[in-house]
């Protein structure tokens, strides 16, 4: 038995769990094994398909199944297994390709299982390949196989902006458009968030809504802090976010799950 028995503490991995070093903290490390050690459940949920994240998912201590894809995946990293998945609707091909036709300059980076396909490469997304260190093959989007797990746009935000009214004014009903950084426009299945797929984690493990705990950046971490009994994020979180009303802690270079921990400590 230990003091944080029941809880479930879920954490965005870049620029909150992972610094924008490019490596998890120390402080973090630590704090994630105490957290454990004495009951917690602790876990990434990230945007990152399976994909982009499993390189490494060895790098964090996660003792329950991950939330990835933005929301439309939970994965047992221990088993090797998908729990749960949501696909996209099997017009996207059409309706994304639409909305490329209306905004030219836009990019795509569409997921088939453990490919990725992209087309209309811009400086954006070759920077965010290279991030994630990942092939992919170039593309027409009418060609991509499918079903997709999600998709993403590329552009600067006055455009992805424009764009992602398009899509909700065409089509809202059947996607889930949230932006994970000013310029990535991420597309789920209706219902597939962040904070749908971490209560849907919950449940499984049995942990009840008022013992979930959730940090994360950008405003697709909004739907999962939502779900949070105390809504944290690092300080260099967007300005979204901030006025949305999250709890503000130290910027992600400096260990941000250390500070979480430490408010956990004394509430429990």
């Amino acid at each position: 038995m230990g003091k944080f028995d029941g809880l479930l503490l879920a954490s965005d991995f870049d620029d909150t769990l992972y610094d924008l070093t490019f490596h998890i903290p120390d402080r973090n490390l630590k704090a994630i094994r105490y957290f454990i050690r004495q009951g917690g459940m602790f876990t990434v949920a990230t945007g990152r398909a399976h994909r982009t994240f499993s390189p490494y998912a060895h790098m964090v201590p996660m003792n329950a199944p991950a939330v990835l894809s933005n929301g439309a995946a939970i994965y047992d990293f221990q088993k090797n297994e998908v729990v749960e998945q949501t696909l996209l609707d099997p017009a996207a091909p059409r309706d994304l390709g639409a909305i490329m036709e209306e905004f030219p300059s836009l990019s795509i980076e569409a997921y088939h299982g453990e490919d990725i396909y992209i087309w209309n490469p811009n400086e954006i997304t070759l920077a965010h390949m290279k991030k994630v260190a990942c092939d992919y093959t170039l593309c027409p989007v009418g060609e991509m196989p499918t079903p997709w797990v999600k998709a993403l746009f590329h552009q600067e935000h006055e455009i992805l902006a424009a764009a992602r009214e398009s899509l909700v004014r065409r089509c809202g009903s059947r996607y889930e458009a949230i932006f994970s950084n000013p310029r990535y426009l991420e597309i789920t299945h209706h219902g597939s968030t962040k904070g749908g797929m971490v209560a849907r984690l919950a449940q499984l493990l049995g942990v009840k809504p008022e013992h979930i705990y959730c940090v994360g950046d950008n405003q697709n971490d909004i739907p999962m802090l939502e779900k949070s009994a105390i809504p944290f994020a690092p300080s260099n979180c967007a300005r979204e976010v901030k006025d949305w009303g999250a709890r503000v802690l130290c910027h992600c270079n400096d260990g941000v799950i250390g500070d979480i921990v430490e408010v956990l400590d004394k509430l429990y």
